[in-house]
């Protein structure tokens, strides 16, 4: 899917769309259909990609829609085509070669399948967790089973748009908004090149460090970590390269390298990126249980940045690991109440830790149960 992105081609894909479906109109029933061949295009382009879209961005609030359909519609479409195309091809062979009870059984495969690509396809195109990819293309399917049940007026009126003398019409009037679609998918694939064209210079690190960020945003971070760890031997200086290569480590808890890069970032700015160094480093030593060094890098960087959840999540977590229930649930509340009046195009990073603050609220016990506890312990 990632190479797919940085080469593919919108027009390419559509039209293997319907090539496809001529060879499998073909097949079945020894003739071939215009109307039938564009059908299946139709359904991807017009039902499936964009419902999958408007799944996505609902679920991880990547924007505004008119600028996700405008970023993202082009490269979802030409992934979700070459992914239709991959599956039906085994069918068109299928179906010339082997008898029907068969067919019917290598559709099923083949399109639990096309499930796997989309699951892929929006993990890459969005950036999403891959539980997040799977929750949206287990639902994808509903509009077009509500298309099925609208198959009779839609039949009627897509017979007449799969005309050849209305498609050209269409297409002569529309055409700037035609090349307007792949225009999503142009522009990554113009920036990647001239990232690779930048790279091929041996001591351009910032190219090398892009590159990386491309990678990790597509959650491929064995070539993220190749690239970021380029970008590091041609410039030590690149505290970028060193705080991202710091963050992957601790998601894959190796805590050992994200302390020495992490570290190493601290050194060469101690308030890096709003000092979010001091919120990366709290959160390693809560993994590795060094709570107290955790307390003390998070306290300095609440006090900067007191309405970040991810922050405030990780300082109420030290709190309760060193035994301050009541201060500890403080943090996790004003957590919740931080991501809940979070900016819109905020939500998608910090719904995450209002989760995860919820859930250490209501394994403490209740604020009136920690007041009593405090008042009994100082009669005591």
């Amino acid at each position: 899917m990632s190479a797919i992105l940085d080469q593919g081609s919108l027009l390419f894909a559509t039209g293997a769309v319907i090539i496809l479906s001529l060879l499998f109109d073909l097949s079945l029933r020894g003739a071939l259909s215009i109307w039938s061949a564009f059908l299946p295009l139709l359904a991807l382009s017009v039902v499936y990609v964009p419902s999958t879209l408007l799944l996505t961005n609902l679920v991880t609030r990547q924007g505004a829609l008119s600028v996700v359909f405008q970023r993202d519609y082009s490269p979802l479409l030409t992934c979700a085509a070459m992914a239709w195309t991959a599956i039906n091809m085994p069918i068109v062979v299928a179906a010339w070669l082997l008898p029907l009870p068969i067919v019917r059984v290598v559709v099923i495969v083949a399109y639990l399948y096309f499930a796997v690509l989309m699951i892929f396809a929006v993990r890459t195109v969005f950036g999403t967790e891959t539980r997040v990819a799977v929750g949206v293309v287990s639902v994808s399917w509903i509009p077009l089973l509500a298309a099925a049940f609208l198959w009779g007026p839609l039949s009627f009126i897509l017979r007449w748009l799969t005309s050849p003398f209305l498609l050209f019409f269409i297409f002569y009037y529309l055409r700037g908004e035609f090349a307007n679609l792949g225009a999503g998918l142009r522009s990554r694939q113009h920036f990647r090149r001239m990232l690779d064209a930048a790279a091929v210079n041996p001591h351009d690190g910032d190219a090398q460090y892009q590159l990386g960020v491309i990678c990790q945003q597509r959650r491929q971070y064995t070539e993220a970590i190749r690239r970021f760890k380029l970008a590091v031997a041609i410039d030590p200086g690149q505290t970028d390269a060193h705080f991202q290569l710091g963050r992957i480590a601790l998601e894959q808890d190796r805590l050992s390298d994200a302390l020495e890069h992490l570290q190493t970032v601290f050194g060469q700015d101690e308030k890096y990126n709003s000092n979010e160094i001091l919120r990366e480093l709290g959160a390693l030593y809560v993994t590795a249980g060094r709570y107290h060094d955790a307390l003390r890098r998070l306290e300095v960087y609440i006090e900067q940045r007191p309405y970040d959840p991810e922050g405030l999540y990780y300082y109420g977590l030290a709190l309760e690991r060193t035994g301050d229930a009541a201060r500890a649930r403080e943090m996790y509340e004003r957590a919740i109440e931080a991501a809940r009046t979070a900016p819109r195009y905020r939500k998608r990073y910090t719904a995450k830790w209002s989760r995860l603050a919820q859930r250490q609220v209501r394994k403490l016990p209740s604020a009136q149960n920690l007041a009593l506890h405090d008042t009994t312990n100082r009669a005591g």
